[in-house]
């Protein structure tokens, strides 16, 4: 049962971006084969396997000790209320975000990071049939977040045709920032936050291959050096460290900011027609969470998580998710944890060809004219992962 419905649900989500492709000539049957038995491969060894197990424990660990000393420099500055039992979800949560942030600045200075993207980017172009610069920003996004990503190509943004950066776009929304996977951790199962890392990487590539299939000529596939002003270590350390904290705080406005609106809507919704108005979606997304393997009984309350995530954040989701984890199955729990990691949202339009728009307004401009193509693409990644980890649980 479980193999049908992953075939369905592979047909279904193939299907979707089939029908939007603006080239249904040009698309490539052979890399999108290939990236998802790779999808496959790799769920099954982080899922299913003794290795999948170290790795998943050795990572979660890392995260562990870094959230640990992130705690300490909390401590210092909260400790009061730590100590009156008043530790919120902006301490715990949040504020960590700043010393991950600080430890991404310091490997970036140390070009370690760098080294590391531009591998993994050429390694990708051999299977992915995009261009070195797609595959380099795919990596980079899933490092440095959807918005500072394209800093790492500002000098070539501006000769970036549309079709090109539409699949930039769709890596950076469909991936999430590592400096925000400490936070995930503390909400959902690590192993389910590095999955989705992994998994959401090479769904990105595959929706766009359909969705925006095209030919990338050696000639205009070049990476280029961006020739940044050399700080010292401390200006960048402190650039980071603010950084870092610039979005802890954009992250809890928007949840004050969602979370208020989403009390209201409902508050009026259920006086009107009974239910609430995430409920009501839910309905609407259940159809693609039993595709996507989550069993029958549990659907509704699947999809409503999945529909919040849309409408709001993935942040707001992780909450109503760990609010009703104890009714659900460990494998309705994994799918939809899955699913929830990426920054597919409709905020993320705005967010995304706003950092565009800061490096040149008229790529900015090109971006937001495709937003809703943009983030359609994003969710069918986020589907296509629920899908893969549901064949494996």
């Amino acid at each position: 049962m479980k193999f049908l419905l992953f075939i369905a649900a592979l047909l279904v989500i193939l299907f979707l971006a089939y029908i939007v492709s603006n080239g249904k000539k040009k698309i490539k049957v052979k890399p999108v084969v290939t990236m998802i038995v790779l999808q496959l491969v790799f769920a099954f060894i982080l899922l299913n396997t003794e290795f999948g197990l170290i790795v998943i424990k050795g990572v979660s660990n890392v995260f562990d000790h870094l959230l640990a000393y992130a705690k300490e420099g909390i401590d210092f500055v909260f400790g009061g209320m730590e100590n009156d039992g008043m530790s919120t979800f902006f301490l715990n949560v949040l504020l960590p975000i700043v010393f991950i942030s600080a430890l991404i600045g310091i490997f970036q200075y140390l070009r370690i990071l760098p080294f590391i993207v531009r591998w993994l980017g050429a390694l990708l172009s051999k299977v992915n049939g995009l261009g070195k610069l797609e595959s380099f920003n795919g990596v980079a996004s899933a490092i440095f977040g959807q918005s500072e990503v394209f800093i790492s190509v500002k000098k070539q943004l501006p000769h970036i045709p549309k079709h090109r950066l539409y699949t930039m776009c769709t890596s950076a929304m469909s991936t999430v920032s590592a400096s925000i996977l400490g936070a995930y951790m503390t909400m959902i199962e690590p192993k389910y936050v590095i999955t989705a890392l992994v998994l959401n990487l090479f769904g990105g590539f595959i929706i766009a291959n359909i969705i925006n299939p095209y030919e990338v000529s050696p000639e205009e596939d070049i990476i280029e050096n961006v020739n940044e002003r050399k700080q010292s270590f401390f200006e960048m350390l402190g650039e980071y460290i603010m950084d870092g904290f610039k979005v802890a705080v954009i992250v809890g406005a928007m949840l004050i900011g969602f979370v208020a609106l989403i009390g209201m809507v409902n508050s009026i919704f259920e006086g009107a027609v009974g239910i609430s108005f995430q409920t009501a979606l839910g309905y609407v997304f259940a159809p693609f969470a039993f595709i996507v393997g989550v069993p029958a009984s549990e659907v509704v309350q699947a999809g409503t998580i999945m529909a919040t995530k849309l409408l709001t954040n993935e942040f707001v989701a992780m909450m109503d998710l760990a609010e009703i984890t104890s009714s659900l199955s460990s494998r309705t729990v994994g799918i939809i944890s899955v699913f929830l990691v990426s920054f597919a949202n409709f905020s993320s339009i705005g967010i995304i060809s706003g950092a565009v728009k800061g490096l040149n307004e008229e790529q900015g401009n090109t971006v937001a004219q495709f937003g809703l193509k943009l983030l359609y693409g994003a969710t069918l990644v986020s589907l296509l992962t629920a899908a893969v980890t549901g064949i494996m649980l």
